[in-house]
């Protein structure tokens, strides 16, 4: 059975902490500084995500504390500035907020992250209810896995699938997460699938390839 995280919800914080649209503004600096995040779901009564604060939307609190902005800075920066003199939740989140599946892939999960610029992702249901919350901390935890577990990954869900007789025994030794692959094969054309199949496993930090084919010198 494939022992590999690939989806978000092996991964995700399930005890998410959240907000509601009308939590106050020192409420939500509390929240944070005490589990130590930088954004909070914003959340309707029954448990949907509406939004998210971070610490982003707060600090035009701070910014603009005793400036008096120019007119071109007040029509370039209006969104910020509205936040500086919001109260609550509501007023503060950014809306709609950047979601993601539970049953979503990490790739997927850290593209959207670096597409948008968030640290954090509520996980939703179909329904759009909270289920958690994963940080870029957490897609990290993949390259916690022991080699060993990656190297019988490797070995039974790649090599022995695409290799089922190779001319020589292929060898899979994986040290601090880089493969390295030696043996000899019958089909040339399989190298370079089996480099990138090996590439994408979770955990995996590079891999060395050095199968050689029957057909090749």
């Amino acid at each position: 059975m494939d022992s590999s995280p690939h989806r978000v919800g092996d991964v995700m914080t399930r005890a998410a902490v959240a907000v509601g649209r009308r939590a106050l503004f020192k409420d939500i600096v509390e929240r944070m500084y005490q589990w130590q995040v930088s954004a909070l779901p914003v959340l309707e009564g029954d448990g949907r995500v509406i939004g998210v604060v971070s610490e982003a939307d707060l600090l035009p609190k701070e910014e603009f504390r005793d400036s008096d902005p120019d007119r071109l800075t007040q029509l370039r920066r209006l969104p910020d500035l509205a936040k500086a003199g919001a109260a609550c939740a509501e007023e503060l989140m950014t809306a709609p907020a950047v979601t993601v599946h539970a049953d979503a892939g990490l790739a997927e999960a850290a593209r959207i992250m670096a597409l948008r610029h968030v640290k954090r992702l509520p996980v939703v249901n179909a329904e759009g209810m909270l289920e958690g919350v994963v940080s870029r901390g957490d897609l990290l935890k993949v390259f916690l896995r022991p080699d060993n577990e990656l190297a019988d990954e490797i070995r039974r869900d790649i090599l022995d699938v695409l290799f089922p007789a190779p001319v020589e025994p292929v060898h899979v030794v994986v040290t601090d997460g880089v493969v390295v692959l030696t043996g000899r094969v019958e089909d040339a054309a399989r190298v370079p699938l089996a480099t990138r199949l090996v590439r994408g496993v979770e955990g995996v930090v590079g891999v060395e390839c050095h199968l050689t084919a029957e057909d090749v010198g």
